[in-house]
């Protein structure tokens, strides 16, 4: 059952088409609803890419008041790392790319523009994550590392592949590609040459659907929305460069 269709959310915001518990609410913002000015525009919910503060305190609140948040999002400072924070973490903005809750009415999130947010409950109804993959993150087990702070059976997780950068869109370095299949060999597989020499097509949502399904998550949904080619929904940092940020949310009711 989707636990999210009684969510009345703005037009265009993504409910995830998952078999969450009925008590799990998530939603992923798209650019749109928000009071940001051209390059930001609208709902950008970053305050680390040069927009006007007061804007996105106003869009940060517009989200709030939209999905009748609980509480206060954990908003994190994000830095491609593998660091998992509690809500106990007692920092207004803590370091880190990925939270876990416990309990209900605490509000997990994280923002990306190209990056994959990545989602994750229980069964049950008693645990919710969110994880900021980059491919540096990923690579260095953002995933993991959150699969092990949820504290259940991997396979009693449902996890949701949020928009990021598609496959015929993200382009690599060999360095990456080299740096996955050394991790392990089956991510040959997520890459493509790419026609610029010495390049490569990577796929981040097959390399995000190995790492869990190796940590023993099997019941994985999403994946299918590219934010470098749909320009009207998405920001997409390696499109536009200088651009907003997108926010994906989960929490229990």
């Amino acid at each position: 059952m989707n636990s999210n269709r009684s969510l009345d959310v703005a037009a265009g915001w993504i409910t995830p088409e998952w078999p969450a518990p009925t008590n799990i609410r998530a939603v992923c913002t798209t650019r749109h609803g928000g009071v940001s000015e051209a390059p930001f525009d609208s709902l950008n919910l970053g305050d680390h890419v040069g927009d006007n503060p007061y804007a996105v305190a106003r869009n940060r609140m517009i989200v709030g008041d939209t999905l009748q948040l609980p509480s206060e999002p954990l908003w994190l400072k994000q830095v491609h790392g593998v660091d998992v924070c509690g809500m106990d973490v007692g920092a207004c903005y803590p370091t880190g790319d990925a939270s876990t809750a416990f309990g209900r009415g605490q509000v997990c999130v994280v923002m990306t523009a190209d990056c994959l947010p990545v989602i994750f409950c229980d069964k049950a109804g008693t645990r919710v994550a969110a994880a900021h993959a980059g491919w540096r993150g990923l690579e260095a087990g953002v995933l993991e590392r959150t699969v092990e702070s949820l504290q259940c059976v991997p396979t009693d997780l449902l996890v949701w592949l949020g928009p990021a950068i598609g496959p015929d869109a993200f382009e690599v370095g060999p360095e990456v590609c080299e740096a996955f299949i050394l991790h392990d060999v089956a991510a040959e597989a997520a890459f493509k040459p790419s026609a610029n020499a010495d390049k490569w097509m990577a796929d981040i949502y097959l390399l995000a659907r190995q790492r869990l399904n190796a940590a023993g998550v099997t019941g994985i949904y999403g994946g299918d929305l590219c934010t470098y080619t749909d320009s009207e929904r998405f920001f997409s940092y390696r499109r536009d460069g200088q651009t907003g940020r997108m926010a994906s949310l989960i929490w229990m009711a």
